[in-house]
């Protein structure tokens, strides 16, 4: 028997397309009553919204940006002019993250916050969380972000025990928390998993694999699908490791992996529409084993603030279109942002595949590693500076070798010679509770 949390995570394609595009329609008849932001925005662009019907239909309709929400959200306070229903009606007001610029505020209704809950329990369920398990939440409560308050919830729409001590307390104070509470699940950022497991022993006195953690679900940046990120993870702990993925101005969690660990499966069916498109082109790309491309999100059962064809500069690969359990939502990865990707002589260089190489070499790295991005805009034609931090306990000599051996490794691997500095432990900001900024400009 299959074991999902809801049946539509296994509908075949034609059942859930035609679904969708009941839903689809719905939304786009709200949107365009409610919508200032689209009703303006359609009609520059020509496009009828009651033509719009089908997957294909949605097509020409016109991306919408991240710089098109800032400034509807200067121009039309406090929440813009795509907002779509009266400011009374809303229960939350959330943030972005705002790691690509200022933080972006929008409005959730009760309903909104619903369809967040179920898809993220969906997540959680599939990466074997359950009801009545007590869970310790690690996400960033303060700022108003989405990992905060709303991931409470979500975990207690699925029926679980939350213990809402939030990031900013701090490792230490997680750690001592979970010594005394010994839960089943920790939900923090994969960067912070293994920075609270590492020092686990030090502020306890005993290694993190003896506090009863049995899975950790981490999310909210690149790098919990890593192989190497994610055997770091499961082994300080002593627990399993998954990975979800979402977007703040959609939906926080629409992927999620099962116990297999290869993959987020898309788990929003009936909530979100996804689509692969390439960065360069907008074109249509397939979601088949091998593809990649730019996700582009609609949401399908949104009452406040809807976004239509959003480019979240998420890059993806397909993975797998199949799964033992069960689920038919495509898998994937997440290999880092498009806005993010630099290009050094001709050669595209992703940050988040330099930082694979850095903790490859753990223990003499410590993994924590920035590009430094000197120059105007995404492309240089000079050698890329990165920035690595080297083990405390490295000699001089110990440190050039590891540094030899680390050009040698990015040059082979990822086509480009990089201009290597190691630097001794402290001098980049450790790994925090929200998103680590992996691309580092000088001011």
């Amino acid at each position: 028997m299959v074991d999902v949390l809801d049946e539509i995570e296994t509908w075949a394609p034609a059942r859930l397309r035609e679904h969708e595009e009941l839903l689809l329609r719905r939304q786009l008849h709200h949107v365009g009553s409610g919508s200032r932001f689209y009703r303006e925005k359609l009609a520059d662009a020509g496009v009828d919204l009651a033509s719009i019907g089908t997957v294909e239909d949605l097509r020409r309709v016109p991306f919408t940006e991240k710089e098109e929400l800032r400034r509807s959200l200067a121009g039309f306070p406090p929440l813009g002019s795509h907002v779509a229903v009266p400011v009374a009606d809303l229960a939350l007001v959330q943030a972005t993250s705002g790691t690509s610029g200022t933080p972006s505020y929008f409005g959730l209704t009760e309903h909104d916050l619903r369809v967040w809950g179920t898809a993220g329990a969906r997540a959680f369920y599939a990466a074997g969380v359950r009801p009545g398990d007590l869970v310790l939440h690690g996400w960033g409560m303060s700022k108003g972000f989405a990992g905060g308050v709303p991931a409470v919830r979500v975990l207690q729409q699925l029926g679980c025990v939350v213990i809402p001590i939030g990031g900013e307390a701090g490792a230490e104070r997680l750690l001592t928390v979970a010594a005394s509470l010994s839960p089943a699940v920790f939900c923090t950022g994969p960067n912070f998993a293994l920075h609270a497991g590492r020092i686990a022993e030090e502020v306890l006195g005993r290694p993190a694999s003896e506090l009863g953690v049995q899975r950790i679900v981490v999310g909210g940046e690149p790098g919990g699908g890593v192989p190497e990120i994610r055997s770091q993870i499961e082994t300080v702990w002593g627990a399993t490791s998954c990975e979800t993925l979402g977007n703040s101005d959609v939906v926080p969690i629409v992927f999620g992996e099962c116990l297999e660990r290869d993959g987020m499966h898309f788990v929003a069916q009936g909530l979100v529409h996804i689509e692969l498109i390439d960065p360069e082109t907008g074109a249509d790309v397939p979601f088949e084993s091998g593809a990649s491309g730019e996700l582009v999100m609609t949401a399908l059962d949104r009452q406040a603030s809807p976004l239509i064809r959003f480019r979240t500069r998420d890059h993806l690969e397909v993975l797998e279109t199949e799964c033992s359990c069960g689920r038919v939502g495509p898998k994937v990865r997440c290999v880092g942002r498009t806005d993010d990707m630099l290009i050094v002589r001709g050669v595209n260089v992703w940050p988040s595949a330099v930082r694979e190489i850095a903790v490859a070499f753990q223990p003499r790295l410590t993994g924590n590693m920035r590009v430094v991005a000197d120059f105007e805009g995404h492309s240089t034609e000079h050698r890329l500076r990165v920035r690595m931090e080297h083990a405390a306990h490295l000699t001089p000599i110990e440190v050039a070798n590891v540094a030899a051996e680390v050009e040698r490794r990015i040059t082979q691997v990822l086509a480009f010679r990089p201009r290597l500095d190691l630097v001794p432990p402290g001098v980049l900001p450790e790994a925090g509770v929200n998103k680590t900024a992996l691309v580092e400009r000088p001011a």
